[in-house]
């Protein structure tokens, strides 16, 4: 492939709902442009941009994937996102990547939640964006209903620049709205025509209200445009990526991807109208001087980038994807990490296709390509020189709150399923794995169920190991509500010296849930000698690691050694521990032992529609609603102290009951006494585990 100035580059993510049409349009871009000679089909598993196996298993895109095409000498870098909410992760990583955006549409299924969500998510970045409507091919497709669905949500921002033209109830060509010209579809090709009369008064009323809006871009214009002027087609193109860049227009197209129908029109406009990176600003700091560097994507400055993905496959390698923010990447530059303190040759330099690898000698500021094999790299890493090291700071990506616990097949696999879910968590920064010793588990968080159902299909198909997903173990705590006054004696006798270890103590509240225990002694007449005291501290340490009720640690325990005896020969510091251990099990026992369970603050972000179910549903779940927030889009912010317990599950049940339009977060705040029947549930089923030996 040839190397492109700045300029001459684009670069667009293709968002929207799941299901939409993102992977189908990528595939006649592809096609139309000389990429490929046939396209793909996502039924048939044979696309680009989806090309794992659990991509082509599952047909839906999983994994943000680039596929550069050239059209009109300018190269555009096309980022196929997934569109389910599970997968969010990658759309922001490529949105990172990206300095406009194509919203998809299916023409038949309207605006979806996932419309709104990839538009919110142009919002929080400011990215300019198109939208397209597609498979206007299908049955029941309705141009008419997406633009009533969009002018509901959006105003006047979205603005219709085409219109179709029907014959036979089937689309069968388009009408541009600003130059007033009309075309029928002839295979992948367009040839002119008249426009329809039926067309010619909507053209008419959609074309004032762009022409209005372009004309206040300056004040010249605006008085030209009152004064009947007609504006020039450079001017009123150059007036119309001023207003996409600004946000105050969003361009509607249409078409049908299968048949590359209306597609050559949304690259000419692609070309015509999205912005070069040069129009996109981005600025780091250069570690060294401590200085601001403003890059943006300026390659006479020196050579700056960030890694914005990275792809750990076992077939392919590793290539860590990234975006040049300044100066120029050649073959063989040796580049510094700043994250690793790590400099080395970056060896070649290549575009992907998918997966697959197109060496090229460069890439200018603003292009988007691949180095592989770097040493320790990782998604979020700057790269630059040892001389001016730069560093970009990580953009935001959601983070995972679904989470279960993964027990291995077969043990012998322990270490290859660490190493299999180290280099997917490379990938994915949505996966995270949490080591939880105190409960003797280990856990793996990501975006939703079948996020962590894929995550176990990756394992088995491409790593060949299996694991179970269960409902993980809940993280409570022991402790006691009374005072209980007792002893522990440890005596054995077995010829020689024996042993011997005597302690009475007071078991109580310390009063504090943040420490595990306070001890104190008040013996008097050294009836236990000052050199057995740091025993039974010893021994109240362990104890509390698992408490007498069901094995969970104890917390807020006070422990107080006021009396005790001893024995000259046969006593010693293990005898005074093991004293205390069966004192404390004991005392723990008579004390009034109680669980505590963990308590989360949740917030819930749902439009003001579902706020009722959203409630009822926490009271389900024991949680105690502390409140409302009325935030921007006509949402509600609900807080509510909740049970650990009613995380499980919580991810599905939102989205059904919210048609997947709900978030939320949680964080841990408190414990607090568990009711008396989940005591007992817990307890019970502790018991049975140990039991049943699966408990350690």
């Amino acid at each position: 492939m040839n190397v492109f100035t700045t300029d001459k580059i684009r670069n667009v993510v293709l968002l929207g709902h799941g299901g939409s049409g993102k992977t189908t349009l990528t595939e006649a871009m592809a096609l139309l442009s000389g990429v490929t000679t046939r396209m793909g089909k996502v039924t048939e598993g044979n696309t680009i941009s989806d090309y794992s196996k659990e991509e082509q298993k599952r047909h839906f895109t999983i994994s943000a994937a680039v596929v550069p095409i050239v059209w009109q000498n300018v190269k555009i870098n096309v980022i196929d996102s997934p569109g389910y909410f599970d997968f969010v992760g990658e759309a922001e990583e490529a949105v990172s990547a990206a300095s406009a955006a194509i919203i998809v549409i299916d023409a038949k299924s309207g605006v979806e939640v996932g419309t709104i969500r990839a538009w919110e998510l142009c919002e929080k970045y400011k990215l300019p964006r198109m939208i397209f409507v597609t498979a206007m091919d299908v049955d029941n497709a309705s141009y008419a209903n997406v633009c009533k669905q969009l002018a509901e949500l959006y105003s006047t921002k979205v603005a219709p620049v085409h219109l179709p033209i029907y014959e036979n109830e089937k689309c069968s060509g388009s009408v541009n709205v600003l130059f007033e010209k009309a075309y029928k579809w002839k295979d992948k090709d367009l040839v002119a025509c008249d426009v329809p009369e039926a067309v010619a008064d909507d053209m008419a009323s959609y074309r004032d209200a762009i022409m209005e809006t372009l004309a206040s871009t300056s004040e010249e214009m605006m008085d030209r445009y009152f004064a009947g002027e007609a504006f020039s087609e450079a001017e009123i193109n150059e007036a119309m990526q001023s207003n996409i860049i600004d946000g105050t227009i969003v361009p509607l197209l249409f078409g049908s991807s299968v048949l590359c129908q209306g597609v050559k029109t949304l690259l000419d406009d692609i070309v015509a109208y999205m912005p070069s990176p040069l129009t996109h600003e981005v600025s780091g700091k250069n570690t060294k001087s401590g200085a601001e560097f403003v890059a943006n994507h300026d390659s006479s400055k020196v050579k700056s980038a960030y890694i914005w993905k990275t792809i750990v496959d076992p077939f392919i390698g590793k290539y860590s994807l990234i975006k040049v923010n300044s100066g120029i990447f050649r073959t063989d530059d040796m580049i510094y990490n700043e994250a690793r303190d790590i400099e080395e040759k970056c060896g070649k330099i290549y575009v992907l296709q998918g997966n697959k690898p197109i060496e090229v000698k460069e890439l200018h500021a603003g292009d988007i390509g691949a180095l592989a094999k770097l040493t320790d790299a990782a998604t979020g890493n700057s790269l630059s020189t040892k001389a001016d090291p730069i560093k970009y700071e990580p953009w935001e990506i959601s983070t995972p709150y679904t989470y279960k616990r993964y027990i291995p097949k077969n043990k012998g696999d322990i270490d290859k399923i660490s190493q299999a879910l180290q280099k997917m968590s490379a990938e994915d920064m949505t996966i995270r794995i949490k080591n939880d010793a105190e409960n003797r588990q280990t856990l793996i968080y990501g975006m939703g169920d079948m996020h962590l159902d894929i995550v176990q299909s990756r394992l088995k198909n491409e790593y060949k190991v299996d694991i179970d997903l269960i409902t993980p173990r809940v993280a409570y705590r022991e402790t006691l509500k009374k005072k209980a006054d007792v002893e522990g004696k440890h005596k054995k006798q077995s010829g020689g010296h024996g042993q011997y270890g005597h302690v009475k103590m007071i078991f109580e509240p310390s009063g504090d849930l943040e420490t595990a225990y306070v001890y104190e002694q008040t013996v008097v007449g050294g009836t236990v000698p000052r050199n057995y005291y740091p025993a039974v501290d010893k021994g109240l340490a362990e104890s509390v690691l698992k408490g007498p009720l069901a094995g969970y640690p104890v917390v807020g325990v006070k422990g107080t050694l006021y009396d005790g005896s001893y024995h000259a020969v046969d006593s010693s510091e293990m005898a005074f521990k093991l004293a205390t251990i069966l004192a404390f099990k004991k005392g723990f026992m008579e004390a009034g032992p109680v669980l505590l369970e963990p308590i989360v603050l949740i917030k819930v972000t749902v439009p003001d529609a579902y706020a009722g179910d959203v409630m009822g549903d926490l009271n389900k779940r024991r949680g105690r609603v502390l409140g409302m927030n009325h935030t921007s889009g006509g949402k509600q912010v609900i807080e509510a102290d909740m049970p650990m317990t009613g995380v499980q599950g919580y991810c599905t049940d939102l989205r059904s009951m919210t048609g997947g339009r709900g978030d939320y977060s949680y964080e841990f705040v408190r414990y607090e006494q568990a009711p008396s029947d989940i005591q007992e549930k817990e307890v019970a089923a502790r018991v049975q585990a140990m039991a049943d030996g699966e408990e350690e």
